[in-house]
């Protein structure tokens, strides 16, 4: 150590400056304890700095990875947010797209019903078709049938199978059956009509009417007024003979035309007797024809 004017020692050291402290030590003379706690001091505040400047240092590298990190994320946000709204571009149009095929399905569905709706009147239309040809066809069979049953009575010119209106009919000449203007049956035409009764028993499920007509030739008789009356007694007996011959008396009524219905001219002789007859009409069962439900139903009988 070097011994300072002042009496004071000095540390024997290069001299540097070190700021506004080392100038106080150069120029002041201090004693040794002192000077050791300034240099403590010094050293203290050196490595202090040098502390603080590591992490100034560290603190610049942080700011300038958050910085970094910052603008990373923000790059991020605005790629999330283009995706976002590329997204609601998305859904807007798959919505309108949706709306659009919900429209289809609408369409569809209801074209589907129209077809559906149009396919069940096609098949309610066939089967109607059906049933009225399976109805025709049965008619057929039953006219064909009945031909053969009475063709004796045919050929012996008793009896007569027509359709009328769309109507099996029987037609017996009321000159075989009864005399001029009576309805006492005649033996020849009893005969004819158990024959005829014997057949139409048969057929238990249908029903007749027998109906009288006349020509236009006036009666005036005790037992006749006129030619309705007479009509409706001969159509009542030859009624009253078929129930004889077997027929259900539920399958039979009796109606008369009096003249109003001809098949022939009045004008002439063969027109008046072609006049002058008995019908057995073939009643037909409406409950077979198609719609015939409906209509029960519509008039509260279903």
């Amino acid at each position: 150590m070097n011994e300072g004017a002042c009496g004071c020692y000095l540390p024997a050291m290069r001299m540097r400056p070190f700021g506004s402290l080392m100038v106080l030590g150069l120029v002041s003379c201090v004693p040794q304890a002192d000077y050791d706690e300034l240099k403590r001091e010094l050293d203290s505040a050196r490595s202090s700095l040098v502390k603080a400047r590591g992490r100034s240092e560290g603190l610049r590298a942080e700011v300038a990875d958050g910085r970094e990190l910052l603008a990373r994320y923000e790059a991020e946000l605005e790629a999330a947010h283009a995706e976002a709204a590329a997204v609601r571009r998305d859904l807007e149009m798959t919505a309108v797209q949706r709306d659009a095929r919900a429209a289809e399905l609408a369409n569809a569905m209801a074209d589907q019903d129209a077809l559906q709706d149009s396919i069940e009147s096609m098949r309610r239309a066939l089967a109607e078709a059906n049933e009225r040809e399976l109805a025709a066809q049965q008619r057929v069979y039953e006219f064909k049938k009945l031909l053969s049953r009475f063709q004796s009575l045919i050929d012996a010119g008793k009896l007569r199978i027509k359709i009328v209106d769309g109507r099996m009919v029987l037609e017996l000449p009321t000159d075989i059956l009864f005399a001029s203007g009576s309805a006492t049956l005649s033996g020849e035409g009893e005969d004819a009509l158990r024959e005829v009764g014997e057949v139409l028993a048969e057929m238990r499920d249908r029903s007749f009417q027998v109906e009288g007509h006349t020509d236009n030739v006036p009666i005036d008789t005790r037992r006749f007024a006129n030619n309705w009356e007479l009509a409706a007694a001969r159509a009542l007996g030859v009624r009253a003979t078929l129930e004889s011959a077997g027929m259900k008396p539920e399958q039979l009524s009796a109606a008369s035309f009096g003249d109003t219905h001809p098949v022939a001219d009045n004008a002439s002789a063969a027109g008046k007797a072609a006049n002058r007859r008995i019908e057995i009409v073939l009643v037909p069962d409406l409950s077979t024809l198609p719609g015939a439900a409906d209509l029960e139903a519509l008039g509260g009988g279903g």
